[in-house]
């Protein structure tokens, strides 16, 4: 019988025509990489309610789910291959607070490409800074 796939879930917020991205932190794979936050699904998960506990426990929000932007499968060498599904955040509450992360930021669509993403992340990156990918719900911040 075959393996389920390790499923991966990330998030876009969006805010001002920005996004909210994350370096990693020094210890664990892949110091200091940037990434969308999120992270993986638990046995008997569902991806949305493993997309709400990850962004509760890396950045202290409750987010409200949207639509399906991108989905990949990828693998790293001497790793497990994963299917990562990227989700479009059009709103949350709360005041992003960085848990786990060596920093986050709001970026600009049109500078991404100057961060040192993951491999994993950098085609769904790509199209998203070329607009190939619309981000068509924005949220403001609300204090």
């Amino acid at each position: 019988m075959p393996r389920t796939l390790l499923q991966v879930v990330a998030a876009v917020l969006v805010r001002d025509g920005h996004v909210l991205i994350c370096q990693r932190s020094a210890d664990g794979y892949h110091p200091g990489r940037w990434e969308f936050p999120g992270g993986k699904v638990e046995p008997g998960e569902g991806l949305e309610a493993a997309l709400r506990r990850e962004l509760r426990e890396e950045l202290d929000i409750e987010v409200n789910v949207g639509p399906t932007l991108w989905r990949t499968r990828y693998q790293y060498p001497d790793r497990k291959p994963f299917v990562l599904t990227f989700f479009l955040v059009p709103e949350y509450t709360g005041t992003v607070t960085n848990r786990v992360f060596a920093a986050v930021q709001w970026a600009a669509l049109g500078s991404l490409a100057s961060f040192d993403f993951l491999e994993a992340d950098r085609e769904f990156v790509a199209q998203l800074a070329s607009g190939r990918i619309e981000l068509t719900a924005s949220r403001q911040e609300k204090l």
